[in-house]
């Protein structure tokens, strides 16, 4: 990591600067001023629904760091991608696992705690281990798209994200599923299999289920409560 750390204040402003002047510039672009402007302490997230994202990252910053929070609960096509993104694509994959595992879980808040309490259930498994990941680090990177959901709707390519006092960085905000379908398929991207299955967006095997016509990507997400959203993505 750079020894250089900036102010909370010098983060805000970077962030305003960059979200103006970055907004409808191309994801490599997003994607390599964050690079410039943190170097090391800049990483990218994915979900492994896809490699987008971490494809792009790799294009700019060849060895960037991918983070990926390995739950405990994920499907294993989603696995099956970490594996071969790790194999195929320059980049480094860094796999976080939540402090306590499944068992443990249910030990301690008794069994499928995501039936009953997936906020919790969420603060364990993805939140805290995020926030764990993303301590060395002043700006990250994630896959998030405003055509997804209307919960997602003004998502900025770059924002400065006061729960965590780090600047965010959101290089596809602006692609639709068009986009994503013509970049995956001009440089064969590793997809999750269960997209091409009839599921809009793919999270945690219990929460997660198809999609039905003329839903949003991730009306399947939690599909039993009153939630869209598991946490990581902090105002």
């Amino acid at each position: 990591m750079s020894a250089t750390t900036r102010s909370v204040d010098e983060l805000v402003e970077i962030s305003i600067r960059a979200g103006k002047a970055l907004e409808g510039a191309p994801a490599e672009e997003i994607i390599g001023w964050a690079a410039e402007t943190f170097g090391s302490r800049f990483a990218v997230t994915s979900s492994m629904a896809d490699a987008v994202v971490a494809h792009i990252a790799s294009r700019v910053v060849p060895g960037i760091e991918v983070i990926f929070l390995d739950t405990g609960l994920h499907f294993g096509e989603t696995l099956r991608v970490r594996d071969t993104v790790a194999r195929t694509i320059p980049v480094t994959v860094i796999s976080v696992k939540p402090a306590i595992t499944v068992a443990e879980q249910d030990e301690q808040y008794g069994p499928r705690l995501y039936a009953r309490d997936p906020d919790q259930c969420c603060a364990i498994r993805k939140v805290e281990p995020l926030e764990r990941a993303l301590a060395g680090y002043e700006a990250w990177g994630a896959g998030l798209r405003r055509d997804e959901s209307p919960t997602r709707a003004r998502t900025p390519v770059v924002h400065f994200e006061y729960a965590r006092n780090k600047v965010k960085v959101n290089p596809i905000a602006t692609w639709n599923q068009d986009d994503v379908d013509s970049y995956i398929a001009r440089y064969d991207i590793p997809v999750n299999q269960l997209l091409k299955q009839g599921y809009g967006s793919v999270g945690c095997w219990p929460c997660t289920r198809r999609t039905e016509a003329g839903e949003d990507a991730r009306a399947g997400r939690w599909a039993m409560f009153d939630k869209t959203e598991c946490g990581l993505h902090a105002a």
